[in-house]
């Protein structure tokens, strides 16, 4: 087959939401962290080799196309995000609890909030076809990470977003309204109707990627159709505060809750009182336990999935385990009073601990079938194709088995699946992307999610590739519709996490959540005769907005007046929005890092994908794909800097623009380096290092005015040996000197991750510092205070923390009239000029606000949230 060359750049996760304490994972335990960069290149690559072997014309392939995996990037990526939050320690349950309750009773900044992102993001958008974009993939409309997912047959839909909230749909899936803003936790672990028709929120994404935030328990709404989540619905107490919760399960008249600390049940009649802990394999390392303070704590009690027995609710199997392994990990019931792991007599479900990963399981309405999806450490370590161990089924309907193997990587790999190739085939995120369901009606109709949605019809006999990893590399597929040899229907976006199957106006349909957000297809739905499915609908109509940005960039629209915005974004590319646009539209693919926007020409853009892999565009990167024909045609440039090459940058690394002078960009790695072309940049080549922080050692924030540069970096960046500093030159590469940042100075020695400089003085300069103060975090130097300013060009420091809530702060700006805004993990916060103390601005809901910049007249403060869009307050409202 005919594949053009594209560096393509899609669905990885650093995923990232919302509420409770966070967890770094000890490098070691790391799911199969390799050194080769970022991994949705792999299919780049397959789809490059697949055109030179065809000898079709092949335009350009970007310098940073290389091997890679993506499963190991988005552990990478996860890691990286949870150092900043938790080094050089731990962090102890209830600070963001504690946190989202200080900011809450700030005294109001004044000024209204308004979502400019609440329109459909078209990740197809066919102005967009362009060598870096993913445009005609097939995914369509998209949203941010779908975790989980409820519906019932009177076409209500919930969809649990892992950073934005939970959401209902009264029309069987679109106009979406939230119904979580009011909680102080927006990631969703769970959802779960129960026979009466509640609704059942556990809080807490739990796929197992470190970025997640934890949550702040379970709450019920009574009627689900009408009411929202109230803080006051929390069922028990504050037991599982601070914890991710990865299945809601009922049996008898008992709710079970799997968590990361142990399986807990509570009844479902009585909400009050506290929940029972049911079973722990490794008590000591919960909190309060003589384990508690250990890095390891958090991996200790990894709970997955319970079976209950239809027959009989007093019989009860646990998945237990740590997807990267521990010796604890397996499968448990109760004997004799006692959890006891099993290792013998479930057939072929393994028994051995180095083989039970990530489960999932699912019961048959009728009580005849169990299903179970188990992902094995052991894959995940030696195998680097895939870490699934298998699709199980119990045919007698007991979670006791015996269970029979029905499906594997080569066989769904086989069955007309995108992922074919050594290297990626299926499961091979299946520590991170798993989903099971059983059709109410059909036993043996099961619909399985890992990176891509599978179906069989006859308990598992034979499967079909119902939602696969995109189009691209199907005989179907060209980038001009007019010479696709077939039709490439839509799919799903990749990633799977959710599903749910619900009725809307009689008709039974399956909806599934996964990196891209919400689809649905008929239970019962056509396929072509490679076995893809006809027939899915995405359901991210811009009224669910959950897209999870990291920046966002902003200049003048010459073609329509008014202004274009820009973001980057987790697993959703770059997203561009010009004035007169009534859909978004993705430019460049894959992860979004920073994005670099022109204020005089907003079509001037360039986005950072990972790991300082940069690419440029003087048009917006419009293009109607005829650079598959003609190789000059091409509107993106990839210009990374040399440490792109050997990866010694952070997974989303610092790149910004002189205050003074737009055309001199500075980027972050191992080193820092400048270029002085602007957008007119064209190589990688054209950076110049002007300075070397050292082996081992990256940046996280830099800054400049009027050739004066400021960068912060950390090395090791992970609680093991964590150090931090700041280095202050110029962008000829002179003066270059170490700051003196002793970890029992002002300035504490957690993750420094934002400045702001004074436009007025280039010496006056704010420092943003993530994590939490030593109250929460235990760890060397962790010290006081998120907000910090240096009146001589960074050589002394003073905290001006103030008032400000004791939560990650993100970055920084200093507004045109001399007033100071903070992105923190729970909002904006503000200090008006002349004032000491911070103003909490607008009612954003608990969600993480990443980075801030102003409209190109200085009078609009845009924020870009990670999990709720970008939004935008007059800066005249704030006082």
């Amino acid at each position: 087959m005919s594949v053009p060359t594209r560096s393509r750049r899609w669905f990885t996760v650093c995923a990232l939401t919302a509420s409770a304490a966070l967890v770094a994972i000890p490098p070691s335990s790391a799911a199969g962290r390799g050194a080769t960069p970022f991994g949705a290149r792999v299919l780049g690559q397959i789809a490059k080799e697949r055109v030179q072997s065809s000898g079709t014309v092949s335009p350009h392939v970007a310098a940073d196309d290389k091997d890679g995996n993506e499963s190991d990037e988005i552990a990478e990526g996860a890691d990286q995000y949870a150092e900043a939050r938790t080094s050089p320690g731990i962090v102890a349950p209830g600070a963001y609890g504690a946190a989202w309750n200080d900011l809450t009773h700030l005294r109001s900044a004044g000024g209204r909030w308004h979502n400019v992102t609440d329109l459909p993001y078209n990740s197809d958008d066919p102005r967009y076809r362009d060598f870096d974009s993913n445009s005609s993939g097939g995914s369509g409309n998209v949203t941010g990470r779908m975790a989980a997912l409820a519906a019932d047959d009177d076409g209500y839909v919930y969809a649990g977003s892992a950073g934005g909230g939970v959401w209902r749909s009264r029309t069987g899936g679109g106009r979406w309204r939230p119904i979580s803003d009011r909680l102080p936790s927006q990631s969703t672990g769970a959802l779960a109707l129960d026979g009466k028709g509640r609704l059942w929120l556990g809080t807490g994404e739990a796929s197992t990627n470190s970025d997640a935030y934890l949550g702040s328990g379970v709450y019920v709404l009574a009627h689900p159709h009408h009411g929202t989540f109230s803080p006051r619905r929390r069922v028990g107490g504050d037991e599982l505060e601070s914890t991710t919760i990865h299945e809601l399960r009922f049996g008898g008249s008992k709710v079970w809750a799997a968590t990361s600390a142990g399986v807990w049940s509570h009844s479902t009649r009585k909400l009050s009182g506290p929940w029972k802990l049911e079973f722990a394999p490794n008590p000591e390392y919960l909190a309060g336990g003589s384990q508690a303070d250990d890095p390891d704590a958090p991996y200790k009690n990894i709970t997955n999935d319970i079976a209950i027995d239809p027959a009989d609710p007093g019989k009860v199997v646990l998945a237990v385990g740590w997807r990267s392994g521990d010796d604890y990990n397996g499968f448990y019931t109760k004997s004799g009073g006692i959890w006891k792991r099993i290792t013998s007599g479930l057939g072929d479900l393994p028994g051995d601990a180095a083989e039970v990963g990530s489960v999932t399981f699912a019961r048959s309405a009728d009580g005849s079938r169990y299903y179970a999806i188990d992902q094995s450490p052991k894959q995940l370590k030696t195998n680097p194709d895939s870490g699934l161990e298998g699709i199980f089924v119990s045919k007698s309907g007991s979670p006791m088995g015996p269970w029979t193997k029905i499906a594997d990587y080569h066989g769904l790999a086989a069955d007309n699946s995108a992922l074919d190739s050594p290297g990626y085939m299926p499961g091979i995120q299946s520590w991170y992307n798993q989903f099971l369901t059983v059709d109410p009606s059909d036993p043996q109709h099961v619909y399985a999610g890992l990176e891509e949605v599978y179906e069989t019809t006859d308990g598992g006999s034979s499967w079909s590739t119902v939602g696969p990893y995109w189009n691209f590399g199907f005989s179907c597929w060209s980038i001009d519709p007019a010479k696709q040899s077939g039709d490439c229907n839509q799919t799903t976006h990749s990633d799977q996490h959710g599903v749910a199957i619900g009725r809307y106006h009689g008709k039974s349909f399956v909806y599934v959540g996964n990196d891209g957000g919400v689809y649905r297809r008929p239970v019962h739905g056509s396929q072509d005769a490679s076995g893809h499915a006809t027939d899915w609908t995405s359901l991210n109509d811009g009224t669910i907005d959950t897209l999870q940005y990291y920046s966002v960039g902003i200049g003048k629209d010459l073609d329509h007046g008014g202004l274009s915005v820009t973001g980057g974004l987790q697993d959703n590319g770059q997203s561009v929005l010009r004035s007169n646009d009534r859909v978004m539209g993705s430019n460049f693919g894959g992860d979004g890092g920073d994005t670099l926007t022109d204020p005089a020409n907003g079509c001037n853009i360039a986005e950072e994908y990972v790991y300082l892999s940069v690419q440029v565009t003087q048009n917006c990167a419009v293009n109607d794909g005829s650079w598959i024909n003609d190789p000059s045609k091409v509107t993106s440039y990839s210009v990374a800097p040399p440490d792109n090459a050997t990866s010694e940058a952070r997974f989303i690394a610092p790149l910004t623009a002189d205050m003074k002078n737009g055309s001199t960009w500075i980027a972050g790695g191992r080193h820092i380096w400048v270029q002085t072309h602007g957008y007119a940049i064209r190589s990688g080549s054209e950076w110049t290092s002007v300075h070397d922080f050292g082996a081992g050692r990256v940046a996280t924030a830099v800054a400049a005015s009027g050739g004066k540069i400021y960068a912060a970096w950390c090395g090791p960046c992970n609680n093991e040996g964590f150090a931090r500093g700041i280095a202050v030159g110029n962008a000829d590469g002179t003066g270059w000197h170490d700051i003196n940042l002793p970890v029992d100075g002002t300035v504490p020695n957690r993750y420094l991750s934002g400045f702001a400089i004074d436009p007025n003085n280039a010496d006056h300069v704010f420092l943003a510092v993530n994590g939490f103060s030593r109250h929460w975090t235990e760890g060397p130097g962790a010290g006081v205070g998120h907000v910090f300013e240096s009146t001589d060009g960074g050589t002394t420091w003073k905290d001006i923390s103030a008032n400000l809530p004791d939560v990650p702060a993100n970055s920084a700006l200093v507004t045109a009239d001399g007033g100071l805004a903070v992105a923190t993990d729970l909002g904006v916060v503000y200090r008006a000029p002349g004032h000491c103390t911070w103003r909490r601005i607008g009612r954003l809901p608990a969600v993480a606000v990443l980075q801030l910049k102003t409209s190109p007249d200085g009078g609009t403060l845009y924020a870009a949230t990670h999990g709720r869009g970008i939004y935008t307050v007059k800066l005249r409202h704030l006082h």
